[in-house]
């Protein structure tokens, strides 16, 4: 493997990036320089610029722009006030209990609106003024907005398993879909025993135990926000719609919705799509740019140099996926997701697969650890919402956020070498 090429992608990218330059024109121009080496520049600029064109050539990222409008809808839309009035009746007496309404609805909320940023901005919003009013630590309670967010992005329908999907060459979508729920789960599952724990500690205040007739009641209240997940799920998995068809659905039926709980006006729409549009056009810079990176690197026949690098140094399961791990939590502390997903993966994918393990599985295991990434600085955008929304510094939050990210990396070992809590569920349903 030639080594400059390498060099200079490494040095330039880091360059950009410590001197403020937003992330997708940090990946464009280091390929570009790269690129330079080999190639005269004008030829190469029209290379990248016609590789970044052509990535975004794919049917199934149509998806991501329709879930984002979608997910805009529902913040704007009143669905977070009714998953949490659920969340209340089902979790409200136990210790810390406005802790766990925060991560039972930001998992629903995630889950439906497929962004953690749309979570943790209405979950702060609506219960971070009430948890201070009863007493947690304003510090606290952003902790566990911040971690519980990220969930969504596991639990489907998710966007960046869709980017995943692409990235990886045309792993199932809908077996992505159904592996994200148990690992979802087990990881919110984790957070809310440490936010029990936590609030048990320092003696915050819990509801009253609802009655079965106040559960009834609340489940009824949000049986149409949480239809939604039946509907675009069960229609991917039933074979009756794609994923980027099912996206579409979602807007329409989130459009009624919205209507129909006279949270929307006709007069609110332009402003939802105007938002939509800022976001989509971001996320679409970041995949663009990140294709053409990956194109570099395959130019260059750097992921194929780096698995046989890898596989050099242990043929031992356990050891690379621990390897590979750690690299993944590093590379999320300084990168966002979707450019880290469509660089990252075309290199990982074929040293796991050579060792048996199956992409399904290592598709979650990426995106978990990457949400991890999310919640640190000095990119972590979830964090930065989250504290923002709070009215805290990183300094006062880190010390509750340490216990949650420990709960959160038991999560991803298990997940990591226990295949099982992946892909019962995707073979269960014959994928």
């Amino acid at each position: 493997m030639e080594l400059l090429p390498v060099i200079i992608l490494v040095l330039s990218f880091i360059f950009f990036i410590a001197i403020g330059t937003p992330v997708a024109w940090s990946i464009a121009i280091s390929s570009l320089l790269t690129i330079v080496v080999s190639i005269p520049v004008l030829p190469a600029v029209t290379t990248i610029s016609q590789r970044m064109a052509t990535g975004l050539d794919s049917f199934a990222l149509l998806a991501i722009p329709f879930f984002i409008l979608s997910g805009q809808l529902m913040t704007h839309g009143g669905i977070a006030d009714r998953l949490i009035g659920f969340a209340k009746t089902i979790v409200g007496a136990f210790p810390g209990g406005l802790a766990l309404i925060n991560i039972i609805a930001a998992m629903l909320m995630g889950a439906i609106a497929g962004s953690a940023m749309a979570s943790a901005s209405a979950m702060g919003s609506i219960l971070g003024p009430e948890m201070e009013k009863e007493g947690y630590a304003k510090e606290y309670g952003a902790a566990v907005n911040i971690t519980s967010a990220t969930i969504g992005l596991i639990i489907p329908p998710s966007n960046v398993l869709i980017v995943y999907s692409l990235a990886s060459g045309g792993v199932s979508i809908a077996a992505l879909f159904l592996a994200g729920y148990i690992p979802g789960i087990l990881t919110g599952l984790f957070l809310m025993i440490v936010a029990g724990v936590w609030a048990k500690k320092h003696n915050y205040k819990t509801f009253g135990r609802s009655s079965f007739k106040q559960v009834i009641k609340a489940f009824i209240i949000a049986l149409p926000s949480l239809l939604l997940l039946f509907i675009v799920i069960g229609g991917i998995v039933g074979g009756f719609f794609t994923a980027t068809e099912a996206s579409a659905i979602a807007v329409l039926y989130t459009l009624i919705l919205g209507f129909v709980y006279k949270e929307i006006k006709i007069d609110d729409i332009p402003k939802i799509l105007l938002e939509s549009a800022k976001t989509s056009a971001v996320v679409m810079l970041l995949i663009a740019a990140s294709m053409s990176m990956s194109w570099i690197m395959s130019y260059e026949n750097i992921p194929q140099n780096l698995s046989d690098f890898l596989l050099n140094i242990s043929d031992n399961k356990i050891i690379i996926l621990l390897i590979i791990n750690f690299l993944l939590l590093f590379v999320g502390i300084f990168m966002d997701m979707t450019p880290a997903v469509l660089i990252f993966t075309p290199i990982f994918l074929p040293v796991v697969t050579t060792l048996g393990i199956d992409p399904v599985q290592f598709g979650i295991m990426m995106v978990l650890n990457l949400c991890i990434g999310l919640c640190t600085p000095p990119v972590g955008s979830v964090l930065f919402v989250g504290i923002g929304i709070a009215k805290t510094s990183i300094e006062k939050v880190i010390r509750p956020l340490l216990p949650m990210f420990f709960a959160m990396i038991l999560s991803l070992i298990l997940i990591t070498f226990i295949p099982q809590i992946t892909l019962w569920l995707p073979k269960a349903f014959g994928f």
